[in-house]
């Protein structure tokens, strides 16, 4: 158990916008940020922190709470996961009692995957630094390779002996289950036909150099594994299988370590395999990750796309490989990010060239023969089509197809005028082409529009289609709980109309002012009618709100928060963050001075008490009205209390200034 003393500290230390920030590329919006939500796949961004309150907001899945909450959403921590992440993050050490045997055994199956390959890690890096053969072979191979001991160490590279179950062995001993190592893939489990009873195991790795491949956050989710003999017959990258913690279409390699370089260079170079990433990060180059020689997918262009809206692809010359690269290229435009393509010198790959060349000449490269990709296709295929005019109009219509993918339409008219250039074709033709392409994948679209209702025809609803009520009370009690968190402890002046009597001995209403805590002027006002709040959530937060604001004697929401179970956080989140989504912010500039919230907080909290009192009364009186409806029963005593409510009802609606309703 991590004790209070290291929460509380880590609470006080850890910055909701900076630790966010390492995984979600944030824009300042007002004085809140936001940001592309890394919980769905979105274009305009919808993810919303507020550095004030120190909670965030995903309107997209309806997410939200403090950082705890985050990481714990995103990466899949624990709670004491998350905590010693920031813990780790802000350079404070963690005070915990050790866990008994027990609560190690209720940790569920992803947290055990985890384990598990985090001791594989340190059990690789182990054999690498410590063991003969580790050195004289693994050790050998990374030196080779010109990689200094300080980058082998950053980036945790090992080495699995070359015996058949030396690691499984190590690990069993150490306690971890076998049914994990199965599940991670470090071991594979066979029958042995000579026992029955017992299976074979089996190293995955052995004999070869180990790359750990990395969430986000920094947890182990697999490897990468180069044999280092020329057995033809074996793999020369093996990764590790998928799993529940590893998704080969969802990881890059290096992203962990590449993620704040990325947000700051506003650019991430793509390479296809590990030696690049570190070559790269070892020349100085940070901003690099890898697909680990696997087709490139939506959900990892969509993991950039949090960090930087462009892409610089790095290729060798290797002509097929090139040619793959196009599919990547059109997956890139379709995210609408950025993606310009830089290829090596015939021999040279992003690894040796780095390796060969100083960081200075290295940049001026990238900088020089990075094109974008209508350039790269042009070259790349303008030399397949030599003077074949079939295969040029081809070459053109691929290009066009590509163009047809980025959704934003003045990018589109840019890169058809570049297009038009380049293949010296006329404009007119190449939207026409582009028009078609953009027809045909209408197509479907329209048939659905044709089905549904066309514009300006009049719709009736159905008894399935009448839009749903809004529930006012629901809405009220909100209302209420949103002031208790913003304005609670604040002292307003509050005005009432009190009933009194004058000179001629009639009751009228008189004005009667005085200053009194928000929280206090509602609690009094509930009390005094004894409303209860009807939603069971809204309870329990009003309940915890008035004890906080009674306690405490300086009220703060990020301490409130940081209190609550992740369910309520996330609930709190939504009330707070909700009117930050529209704020107005810096209309002072062209001369507009819209009224601050701050201002209204009086009347906000006195018209949502009597409207939600209005309200009740109603509903009772509705209730009443319907016992009425009976024959057979003396309605004296419901009519009287009926009377009465009417007469309450005019007086709340005298103090709303409204007309009665």
């Amino acid at each position: 158990m991590i004790a209070k003393t290291t929460i509380d500290q880590v609470y006080e230390t850890a910055r909701l916008e900076e630790v966010i920030g390492d995984f979600v590329q944030l824009k300042k919006s007002g004085s809140n940020f936001k940001g592309l939500s890394p919980f769905s796949d979105e274009r305009t961004p919808s993810f919303m922190v507020s550095p004030v309150k120190q909670i965030w907001k995903d309107f997209s899945s309806g997410k939200g709470g403090n950082v705890v909450a985050f990481l714990m959403e995103h990466e899949h921590f624990t709670y004491p996961e998350a905590i010693k992440y920031l813990a780790k993050k802000y350079n404070i050490e963690v005070e915990e009692t050790e866990q008994s045997s027990e609560q190690k055994e209720q940790a569920n199956e992803r947290e055990s995957m985890y384990l598990v390959s985090e001791f594989a890690q340190g059990h690789f890096k182990e054999m690498l630094w410590e063991s003969e053969l580790g050195k004289a072979i693994g050790l050998t191979y990374f030196k080779e390779r010109g990689f200094r001991d300080e980058t082998i160490k950053k980036f945790e590279l090992g080495y699995c002996l070359d015996q058949w179950d030396g690691f499984t062995t190590a690990a069993l001993d150490k306690g971890y289950k076998l049914d994990y190592l199965q599940k991670t893939g470090l071991t594979i489990v066979k029958d042995d036909p000579n026992n029955p009873n017992s299976a074979r195991k089996f190293d995955r790795f052995k004999g070869r150099v180990m790359f750990p491949i990395h969430s986000l956050s920094g947890r182990v989710l697999g490897f990468g594994g180069r044999i280092l003999t020329n057995d033809k017959k074996a793999a020369k990258y093996l990764n590790s299988p998928e799993s529940d913690i590893y998704h080969k279409s969802k990881v890059l390699y290096g992203i962990y370590y590449a993620k704040q370089a990325i947000a700051k260079e506003d650019n991430c170079f793509l390479v296809e395999g590990y030696t690049d990433v570190i070559q790269f990060a070892q020349r100085g180059i940070e901003n690099v990750v890898s697909s680990s020689g696997t087709a490139l997918t939506p959900e990892q262009i969509r993991l950039i796309n949090r960090l930087t809206k462009n892409i610089t692809v790095l290729f060798d010359g290797d002509a097929a490989g090139l040619r793959a690269s196009l599919r990547g290229i059109d997956l890139i435009l379709e995210q609408g990010m950025n993606v310009r393509v830089c290829t090596f010198p015939e021999g040279e790959d992003p690894d040796s060239f780095a390796k060969n060349n100083e960081l200075d000449d290295v940049l001026a490269y990238l900088s020089d023969n990075a094109k974008d990709f209508i350039q790269f296709k042009a070259s790349l295929l303008v030399k397949e089509a030599d003077n074949d005019p079939i295969k040029r109009a081809d070459t053109v219509r691929d290009i066009v197809n590509s163009i047809s993918k980025i959704p934003d339409r003045i990018q589109k008219e840019i890169y058809i005028q570049e297009c038009a250039q380049i293949m010296n074709i006329s404009e007119a033709v190449l939207f026409n082409t582009l028009a078609q392409i953009d027809k045909k994948g209408e197509k479907d679209f329209k048939k659905q529009q044709k089905e549904g209702p066309k514009a300006f025809d009049v719709v009736r609803n159905t008894d399935d289609q009448k839009p749903e009520k809004v529930d006012v009370q629901y809405v009220l009690e909100r209302k209420i709980i949103e002031s208790l968190m913003l304005y609670g402890s604040n002292i307003e002046k509050f005005e009432d109309l009190v009933l009194k009597e004058n000179d001629a001995g009639d009751l009228e209403l008189e004005p009667e002012s005085m200053e009194i805590k928000v929280y206090e002027k509602i609690y009094l006002d509930l009390q005094e009618d004894e409303i209860e709040l009807a939603n069971e959530d809204f309870r329990k937060m009003y309940g915890k709100l008035i004890e906080a604001l009674n306690e405490e004697g300086d009220f703060s929401i990020t301490t409130f928060v940081n209190g609550l179970d992740q369910e309520m956080a996330n609930q709190i989140s939504s009330i707070l963050m909700e009117e930050e989504r529209y704020a107005l912010h810096n209309w002072e500039r062209k001369d507009i001075y819209p009224k601050k919230k701050e201002i209204g907080v009086s009347q906000l909290v006195s018209e949502t008490i009597l409207t939600l009192r209005c309200f009740l009364i109603k509903k009772r009186m509705t209730a009443l009205q319907h016992t009425t409806e009976q024959a057979d029963k003396d309605n004296r005593e419901a009519l009287e209390e009926i009377m009465n409510y009417i007469q309450l009802n005019k007086l709340l609606n005298q103090k709303l200034n409204r007309v009665l309703s």
